[in-house]
């Protein structure tokens, strides 16, 4: 990877507006790092780039989303399934081929795109479920591990169960803050960041506690539903751009 000033104004605006979302909404919307990100540079490194900066960004974001915001009911349900969807998207991850990957990467953030949009739009109100609980913390450990992108299946099982905002924000704040703290590793062992790479997670750093103070600072005046919008759209096209490359790079 080049280390330009394009590169590092995309990968600081893409950390930015990561660290915005989890201010504001407690987290699951790391999916828009890699897509945004694969605009100057692999997926593959887009996903190291990112996996140690996650860790920082959760602690910071814990600052604001204290445990009276967290549903410790529904914790203990999803995060043994978090920490085992982990290790099988590990295991995927190593024997996947890089434009797979890219293909992989842009089909998740398409579907999830769509189920996230209809989970918002057509809630239901339902009680807790165990095995329902047990499949989110495992797809989304899955998803988080390939794509970074575990935020869709946690929020169809939340989202049903008609928590409070703070309640919300908060319990997907610490869920992705285990699930990041444990995927950390194993993205860093697959992916052996250059030292371009480490320089510019050290260039991003400064985004992480103005975007969270932000994101927190609006949380309580900001539509969900309209920032979603505008952000589901800016990751259709950046997982067409994603897709683009995997399908031209088996052609080619």
């Amino acid at each position: 990877m080049e280390l330009t000033i394009t590169t590092i104004l995309v990968a600081f605006a893409g950390v930015f507006l990561i660290c915005f979302m989890k201010g504001a909404f407690g987290g699951g919307f790391s999916i828009v790092g890699i897509p945004l990100l694969s605009f100057v540079m692999d997926p593959v490194t887009a996903g190291g780039l990112l996996a140690p900066l996650f860790i920082a960004m959760d602690l910071f974001a814990l600052r604001y989303w204290k445990p009276s915001t967290w549903s410790r009911p529904d914790l203990k349900l999803l995060v043994p399934g978090l920490v085992i969807g982990i290790g099988l998207g590990y295991l995927l991850f190593r024997f996947l081929d890089h434009r797979a990957i890219s293909i992989v990467m842009a089909a998740v953030t398409l579907i999830f795109v769509a189920l996230w949009l209809v989970a918002a739009a057509e809630v239901v109100f339902r009680p807790r479920s165990t095995p329902k609980a047990i499949t989110a913390g495992l797809a989304s450990g899955i998803t988080t591990m390939v794509a970074h992108s575990g935020g869709p299946p946690l929020a169809m099982y939340l989202l049903p169960l008609g928590l409070s905002k703070d309640i919300y924000a908060g319990t997907t704040s610490l869920f992705f803050t285990v699930g990041n703290a444990t995927k950390a590793v194993p993205w860093l062992l697959l992916v052996h960041p250059s030292a371009a790479v480490w320089t510019l997670m050290a260039l991003c750093l400064p985004a992480i506690p103005v975007g969270v103070w932000l994101g927190w600072r609006l949380h309580g005046s900001l539509d969900q539903r309209q920032i979603y919008r505008a952000c589901y759209a800016l990751l259709v096209v950046t997982a067409f751009k994603l897709l683009w490359d995997g399908v031209s790079g088996f052609l080619a």
